[in-house]
């Protein structure tokens, strides 16, 4: 297939609060969003990073939890698991392509996880984050080799996502480059405008839609900048106060094209809503025949990318030699 759809298409990013730490509670938020796209004709809809259950907040204020850990795992979602079906049942019902973030149950163990949902109801790139973020760890583990396989054909073209600050890490994002994207998908939990103080500034609202604006221009493709919103009751239910997403707000949803250019207008940082952009292939044509970074402006013989994109098994049987 080619990473070119033949005519243009309707893109849409999520800008809303998730029912945090309520699967059964999120999972029908995500169809009635899911609904509301395909009214309005779109064919992507981009949710935010953990948008199943809800982003764990906590891990910023205090690093342990045990309480909330529970719940939160007995609220994450599993694959193959009627809740997962549900959300397939309603993109295929739709004819809508959904790229889902959430917070993957495997046993027990928990992962920040992506796949991409195809308008024909596939479910395709399963993908867990390479490295979770700092205090993340303490709730989250790593992904296999095979989670690297994040861009796979659609009814609309190419399509690949990362979450969060996968985006700062230039190797990860060569590796997805290089799979050719028409479309990105940039998935984020609440990020509040930065308040002047000595926070990181790279953790803010501003410095989270830098890197995805610089994503578009690395990359040459349209990206889908989807984040969370956090009001005063998941601020209390989370126990986030005086810690990061203490305040009302965090939502900073856009869409980028290929050359950095915001294409959408924002909706106030508290706000939920749908951020939708048309877009065509030809923009990314335009901006890869300037300059290409996987193609004509690379070389190959002077720099190159080494990848292991095997998944190693926890148990691995050998045959005894005699």
């Amino acid at each position: 297939m080619s990473i070119l759809p033949s005519t243009n298409v309707r893109v849409a990013a999520i800008q809303a609060e998730p029912e945090w730490l309520d699967l059964q509670a999120t999972v029908a938020k995500t169809c009635c969003l899911i609904e509301e796209a395909a009214r309005k004709g779109v064919h992507l809809l981009a949710f935010p990073e953990c948008w199943i259950p809800g982003y764990p907040a906590w891990i910023w204020t205090r690093p342990v939890d045990p309480e909330k850990s529970v719940s939160y795992i007995c609220n994450s979602l599993v694959y193959g698991s009627p809740e997962m079906e549900r959300i397939r049942t309603c993109a295929l019902e739709n004819k809508i392509n959904v790229v889902l973030g959430f917070s993957e149950n495997d046993h027990g163990s928990l992962y920040i996880s992506q796949c991409v949902i195809t308008d024909g109801g596939d479910i395709k790139a399963p993908r867990r984050k390479i490295k979770p973020t700092h205090m993340e760890r303490t709730v989250f583990g790593d992904c296999t080799g095979d989670s690297l396989h994040n861009v796979v054909d659609t009814s609309i073209g190419r399509v690949g996502a990362l979450s969060c600050w996968e985006h700062i890490n230039p190797l990860l994002k060569y590796h997805t480059y290089h799979q050719r994207e028409l479309v990105h998908v940039a998935a984020w939990p609440p990020a509040a405008t930065h308040s002047g103080g000595p926070h990181l500034w790279s953790m803010s609202r501003e410095g989270c839609r830098n890197l995805s604006c610089t994503y578009a221009i690395e990359s040459s493709a349209f990206v889908v900048h989807t984040t969370s919103v956090i009001s005063q009751k998941g601020i209390d239910l989370m126990e986030t106060a005086g810690g990061l997403m203490s305040t009302p707000g965090g939502g900073g949803a856009a869409i980028y094209a290929p050359d950095g250019r915001k294409l959408t207008e924002d909706l106030p940082e508290t706000e939920e809503g749908l951020v939708i952009a048309d877009i065509s292939h030809e923009n990314v044509l335009q901006a890869r025949c300037f300059v290409d970074p996987c193609g004509h402006y690379s070389r190959p013989d002077l720099l190159w990318l080494g990848v292991d994109s095997t998944a190693k098994k926890h148990v691995r049987e050998e045959t005894a030699t005699a």
